[in-house]
């Protein structure tokens, strides 16, 4: 008898998973590695959630909570809403998630049913599309460019018939770009006046550097809101995320809650309600992603990178190679393997265009993007000589 792994797990692999393998290799033969590849911020959790965790740990047994979080923690993410955008949501509304990763399997499980059509433009975060086409759906991929910023238009929704969902990014990954609060409006009013299941990925707001980032929620009351400590609380290994949650869904996102998680982690949701009282150095550690984005828009096209997307928020700079290569994921490799700079392929945002691009992600110190930079000026002039 010979077995198989199901259908449903043939899905393109995580491409910067492949990366950072790749960058695990050369580390291990003793060179020094700089990791310009993976979102990850090299600040540690704020203070007061560390302190928060520790005193946890000596003094609370740190078992199961409920389904959807504590309490006290979604009473304080609604406060969030509050500070943040001057938005009131009632704390039944927010679900506390394993990450923003828990918050996608579970929304795209509550809203979608296998064979449903769900829009996504490219270049976007694969994980998107590699979940729904896992759980059964039909992924729709429309090209967006600097046309319309790299974002969504209602437009696009027009051209797909028959569509379940939409996913949006804002700022997104890879690109950086968002959507004008005006045009999140009118994308978030057109899916919902359309039925269209409106997903939208706000993991990313706290760092914005060019414009203003605004919620999906004050302007649907049907759409789906992801975000995470990871990213702005600097907090990606302890698996802490939420969602909002429209009424509609609460049910079914607790029962698929309880069966696939049981609960979010009791640690992590102790460290991230401290966390959401640690804004002043939350704000230190955008400013220093601030400085560091500053120098790849001013070194970057000096080098021959000039094709980017705009860099508005999140911190990645996405940019064309195709003058270099016709094949990025080579051209990361053997930069990754000459240089011990490593950065991301473009094929893992964008399978049909990803060959002519790569991502640059600059959330590390600032003395390490100077030298990721002198070493990848060196590498290019080497190759054109």
């Amino acid at each position: 008898m010979q077995f198989a792994p199901a259908k449903r797990s043939d899905i393109s692999p995580f491409e910067v998973m492949q990366v950072m393998a790749q960058a695990a290799e050369c580390e291990a033969r003793g060179d020094h590695v700089l990791h310009l590849e993976v979102g990850q911020p090299g600040t540690p959790a704020p203070r007061l959630a560390r302190e928060a965790a520790k005193r946890a740990i000596d003094g609370q047994v740190l078992g199961y909570t409920l389904p959807l979080g504590t309490a006290a923690l979604r009473q304080r993410l609604a406060q969030h809403y509050r500070d943040w955008y001057a938005v009131d949501l009632p704390a039944h509304r927010i679900a506390v998630t394993t990450g923003s990763s828990g918050g996608f399997l579970l929304s795209f499980l509550a809203s979608f049913s296998a064979g449903d059509k769900v829009l996504l433009t490219d270049p976007s975060y694969p994980c998107y599309r590699n979940i729904l086409s896992a759980i059964g759906c039909e992924v729709v991929r429309l090209p967006a460019g600097p046309e319309t910023n790299y974002q969504p238009t209602v437009e696009m929704l027009d051209r797909v018939p028959g569509l379940a969902g939409a996913v949006i990014a804002s700022p997104s990954n890879p690109a950086g770009t968002m959507m004008s609060p005006a045009e999140l409006k009118d994308f978030a009013v057109a899916c919902h006046e359309r039925g269209i299941r409106l997903i939208s990925d706000e993991i990313y707001h706290g760092l914005v550097f060019d414009g203003q980032a605004d919620t999906a929620a004050r302007y649907s009351e049907s759409a789906v809101v992801i975000n995470s400590f990871s990213k702005y609380f600097s907090m990606t290994g302890w698996r802490i995320g939420w969602m909002v949650v429209p009424d509609d869904l609460v049910d079914a996102v607790q029962r698929l809650a309880q069966n696939f998680f049981i609960s979010p982690p009791g640690i992590s949701q102790v460290a991230g309600l401290a966390a959401l009282d640690a804004g002043e150095e939350c704000e230190a550690n955008r400013a220093i992603y601030g400085r560091n984005r500053q120098l790849m828009l001013e070194r970057l096209p000096a080098m021959g990178f000039a094709k980017m997307a705009p860099a508005n928020g999140a911190f990645y700079i996405y940019a064309d190679v195709g003058h270099w290569t016709n094949d990025s994921k080579a051209f990361c490799s053997q930069l990754l393997d000459e240089t011990g700079v490593a950065i991301t392929p473009g094929l893992d945002f964008d399978p049909d265009r990803g060959h002519r691009t790569v991502r640059f992600s600059y959330c590390i110190s600032q003395p390490e993007i100077e030298q990721a930079l002198d070493r990848l000026a060196d590498w290019l002039a080497r190759r054109a000589a």
